[in-house]
């Protein structure tokens, strides 16, 4: 059994599995898939690799994104460990006051004052998944994609987690629910009570989420 880290070289049991996974759409042409496929693998793995090689201090600004309220949490971390709480708050937008566009724009000048502020290392972003509302998931997305320009703007790297990732990094369970998880958040980081809106124990949980990546094995 192949046991290091996968290689162009690598002849062993990756090569197995490798061989064996289904075809994507993504390779061109079905050309040569299995090369292919080594090269994606090694490609993630050097990204995880590179993410865990992190170390000394380290601040995080955690995200939930939405177009009523954006949710934030800003911690900072010594070799993956918590080791400030900078801040923790939320972003407002109305749309009895403002159209999308200037609601945007007010969600956008709010991050890069907060990225100019405390200087985060990492944006840990909530991914994007379906929703019935359809509504409420593109006022998400929008809001996603102000988030990343203000971050590409400020060269500050993205990690984005699903929220059953983030459940499990803070409750070791991808089925808690939102009281267990704002509860062990407030635990965890030793909040004087649990951050209100939601959105805003969110935005921890998502920093939070990203540093318990970053110090894995």
């Amino acid at each position: 059994m192949c046991t290091s880290f996968p290689s162009r070289h690598c002849s062993g049991h990756c090569a197995g599995v490798l061989r064996h996974l289904p075809v994507v759409q993504n390779c061109p042409h079905n050309a040569s898939f299995t090369e292919w496929q080594k090269d994606m693998f090694l490609k993630r793995t050097i990204t995880l690799i590179a993410v865990r090689m992190e170390e000394g201090d380290m601040i995080v600004l955690g995200i939930d994104p939405g177009l009523a309220t954006v949710g934030y949490g800003v911690l900072e971390s010594r070799d993956g460990r918590v080791k400030t709480v900078l801040a923790y708050d939320c972003i407002r937008t109305s749309g009895k006051d403002s159209t999308t566009p200037q609601r945007l724009e007010e969600i956008f000048s709010r991050i890069c004052s907060l990225i100019s502020e405390h200087q985060p290392g990492w944006i840990a972003l909530e991914k994007l998944f379906f929703s019935k509302n359809v509504t409420s998931a593109l006022g998400v997305a929008e809001v996603r994609g102000v988030i990343l320009l203000a971050a590409e703007q400020h060269r500050v790297k993205v990690a984005e987690y699903t929220p059953n990732q983030v459940k499990l990094a803070i409750t070791g369970s991808g089925r808690a629910d939102k009281r267990q998880m704002q509860e062990m958040i407030c635990r965890l980081l030793a909040l004087p009570g649990i951050p209100k809106p939601d959105d805003v124990a969110d935005g921890l949980c998502l920093a939070l989420c990203h540093l318990h990546v970053v110090r894995e094995p």
